[in-house]
């Protein structure tokens, strides 16, 4: 496996745009998100359009998920904000359109997930760690505004929020999911628990503990070759789920086809639900595969296919948004992150000021 030296605070802090201007910190070295207010409690939520929560989980095997360290994939959160750190303001020149002219965000930190379970992952530890996401995720909801999760590992950064999301909508849910993996398992491969929802079987127990949630309004992006169950598949095929492979994205639909199809998530829901495992981008990206480990897949999508895809679904207007499987310790990679981000949240402004693309 190949790895990045990502760079320690002081070097980064000599080295990055970042050292250029000031910026509040949530934690040691780590600096809010895109520079933007830190809310420390729920009052502090009032008004935000977007709220960015951390979730630094891994499902760890031995201190390892997928053969890469355990402390490669929970500093995302972290890294990710440290990267955002470099940008000055919420100016996009692709757009002539100011972010925060239009769009509120705060920083919620991260959630308050027990320290223990990443070296000691039973069932409780496990749904102890989900339902603080769920926490925040649910004050940012109920406040008015989508929260954004920087996760690595399910059920933290995927069905705490897919929850939430479901929980707090009355009425049927959609879910856009970009993956290199179905994650349609029936029982969580780690602890053989029917409760937990984990990285194999995270969206299996969305559809089976979610009522308002059903395959129909799922548009599924990514997946390719040859790791899946057919019969997993076909059964979400016939409940009327979109399936877009890497392979008909760059064959036959292109990127512009593929925001079309984006819209059967909206049909007749209430809220949606946006999910990104960004092994999706595995090699295809601005780093290599390797840095994955074991979850990388040729026929990759890229960072621009992502990054659009995010802009778009922020154009529809959404509930909630995750990330897992950050590719772990490359600097462009979480810029990457940054990106997808902002560009949804733009996607936002645009919807809120009747502004087109």
């Amino acid at each position: 496996m190949g790895a990045f030296d990502y760079p320690d605070w002081d070097t980064f802090m000599k080295t990055s745009f970042a050292a250029r201007g000031e910026f509040p910190l949530i934690a040691p070295e780590t600096p809010s998100f895109m520079r933007q207010p830190v809310a420390k409690t729920a009052a502090d939520l009032e008004g935000a359009d977007v709220v960015i929560i951390g979730a630094p989980y891994v499902a760890a095997e031995d201190g390892k998920y997928a053969g890469v360290p355990m402390e490669d994939w929970i500093a995302a959160p972290k890294r990710v904000r440290q990267q955002s750190a470099r940008y000055p303001g919420g100016y996009i020149q692709d757009f002539d359109l100011d972010l925060f002219e239009h769009i509120k965000m705060v920083d919620y930190g991260d959630a308050d997930i027990p320290p223990e379970v990443m070296f000691n992952q039973t069932p409780e530890l496990i749904l102890q760690a989900q339902a603080a996401v769920e926490s925040k995720c649910n004050d940012a909801i109920r406040a008015g505004a989508v929260p954004v999760v920087i996760g690595q590992n399910s059920p933290c950064g995927s069905f705490a929020i897919a929850k939430a999301c479901s929980e707090n909508t009355d009425g049927m849910v959609g879910c856009v999911s970009l993956d290199t993996h179905w994650d349609a398992g029936h029982l969580d491969y780690l602890t053989g628990d029917p409760r937990i929802a984990g990285a194999a079987s995270w969206k299996h127990k969305m559809y089976e503990f979610l009522d308002n949630m059903h395959p129909r309004n799922l548009v599924e992006i990514g997946e390719r070759g040859m790791l899946e169950n057919k019969d997993i598949i076909r059964r979400y095929l016939n409940e009327g789920s979109r399936f877009i492979s890497s392979w008909e994205l760059r064959t036959s639909l292109g990127i512009e086809g593929v925001v079309g199809e984006l819209d059967r998530a909206w049909d007749g829901t209430k809220g949606v639900y946006a999910h990104f495992d960004m092994d999706v981008m595995g090699g295809a990206g601005p780093a290599p595969g390797d840095i994955l480990g074991e979850l990388v897949e040729p026929i990759a999508m890229t960072d621009y296919e992502c990054i659009r895809i995010a802009h778009e679904i922020g154009r529809r207007g959404l509930t909630g948004f995750s990330f897992i499987c950050i590719p772990p310790g490359s600097a462009a990679v979480y810029r990457v992150i940054v990106y997808i981000i902002v560009y949804m949240a733009a996607g936002l402004a645009m919807r809120k000021i009747g502004k087109g693309a």
